[in-house]
């Protein structure tokens, strides 16, 4: 079993000596009014990938990932039912095998499910993750309504990534942050991100 997954960001794996613990939690949050999606394609392509979303179609999912710049193979999409998101995201996150990823997205679905029942998802998962050497990747949307829960969810999470975006001057910054690690060391510094067709670097500063 590998100790290190990569993210598909190479300039990241790099910081993270090799990429994120087999078998973590990865929180990742973004605004809503961002191109935060593009790492979640970059994460999927890295290796077989089960992707629950809680807010699209599935169809506009895979649509999303068939017109994507990264070259990879579409993921397994899956709908989580606003009526019982914990119960399908149990059943599915037990489809994931030896070192794959899981993708939720958005997490804000099972966030705002009772408390208790979210923790034993969370910890059901976690164990799930642990026992398979994958990695779960859980996309929370950090805009005006934050759900109540999100604090488990960090506190839970092995691994917790920020995107800001900032506009100033007519131009947008987009930077990433390593709030939390885990098994190795956060980042003391922000990783600024170009965000087109796809995940790329601002080699105006010196990260690597």
């Amino acid at each position: 079993m590998a100790d290190r997954l990569p993210t598909g960001i190479d300039v990241l794996d790099r910081k993270l000596d090799g990429g994120l613990p087999a078998g973590s939690l990865l929180v990742y949050e973004s605004p809503p009014a961002s191109q935060g999606e593009l790492l979640l394609h970059e994460f999927a392509a890295a290796r077989d990938t089960l992707y629950l979303t809680a807010d699209r179609t599935e169809d506009a999912v895979v649509d999303a990932f068939d017109g994507a710049a990264v070259p990879q193979e579409t993921p397994d999409v899956r709908y989580l039912s606003s009526d019982a998101p914990l119960d399908d995201g149990r059943r599915l996150f037990r489809n994931v095998g030896e070192g794959e990823t899981l993708i939720i997205d958005p997490v804000d679905t099972l966030e705002r499910t009772e408390r208790t029942r979210y923790e034993t998802f969370l910890s059901e998962l976690q164990n799930h993750m642990h026992n398979t050497g994958s990695v779960a990747v859980l996309h929370g949307l950090r805009g005006d309504h934050v759900p109540d829960l999100r604090d488990t969810t960090v506190h839970i999470a092995d691994v917790a990534f920020r995107l800001q975006t900032t506009i100033a001057g007519g131009d947008v910054e987009n930077t990433l942050s390593v709030l939390k690690f885990r098994g190795g060391n956060a980042l003391d510094e922000t990783i600024k991100l170009n965000l087109g067709d796809r995940v790329g670097i601002d080699t105006s500063r010196d990260i690597a």
